[in-house]
């Protein structure tokens, strides 16, 4: 083998090894971006509900305990996210997931009321949330594709090579933790009436 080929392959490895390490940082950065936008979205949830309690409040000085659930998830939420990296997803999935369950519980009571759920005010703010809770889930979806191509390019040869230089660490996927979430809706179509 000559000097010039020992070069050559020389050349070609430093540059496959500065691909491959660029490669999966700018991967690291999207899937940090992608939990970001997350927490953006979560954030316009979290700023939401005060405003959705204080708009039912006092219609349902009875329903305490279902407001008061929604506060403390809301609170727990927020203390969750704010130290979340790619690691600890998972505590912060199932700290939305116990909130989101909470403001399922208090639509449902809102629902019950038919003068509560008349005030324009109470409309605007369900509209509101459920936009959020589109956004909130397109954002995950983003977050786990992201986080999946970057757990991936870490386990696939030759890259993994790289992966400890890169300080390349797996990304925990956001998942569905609450059974509620999780439960299937049972839609009756059959126009019976009850």
């Amino acid at each position: 083998m000559g000097p010039t080929l020992f070069v050559v392959v020389l050349i070609a490895i430093a540059l496959w090894l500065i691909g491959a390490y660029n490669g999966l940082i700018a991967l690291k950065f999207q899937t940090q971006n992608a939990l970001k936008q997350i927490d953006v979205q979560l954030k316009r949830r979290h700023d939401l509900i005060p405003n959705l309690i204080e708009a039912v409040k006092g219609a349902m000085d009875f329903e305490k305990q279902t407001l008061q659930a929604v506060i403390e998830a809301r609170n727990q939420a927020i203390k969750v996210s704010s130290g979340t990296d790619l690691q600890n997803v998972g505590q912060m999935a199932k700290a939305e997931g116990q909130l989101s369950g909470a403001l399922g519980r208090l639509l449902a009571v809102v629902e019950a009321y038919p003068d509560l759920k008349a005030t324009g005010n109470i409309g605007q703010l369900q509209e509101e949330l459920t936009s959020t809770e589109n956004k909130i889930g397109f954002a995950r979806q983003l977050f786990n594709d992201t986080a999946t191509l970057y757990n991936t390019k870490q386990n696939q040869f030759p890259t993994s090579m790289v992966a400890g230089i890169a300080r390349a660490v797996p990304a925990e996927l956001w998942e569905i933790t609450d059974e509620i979430e999780r439960a299937v809706p049972k839609v009756d179509l059959s126009m019976k009436k009850a």
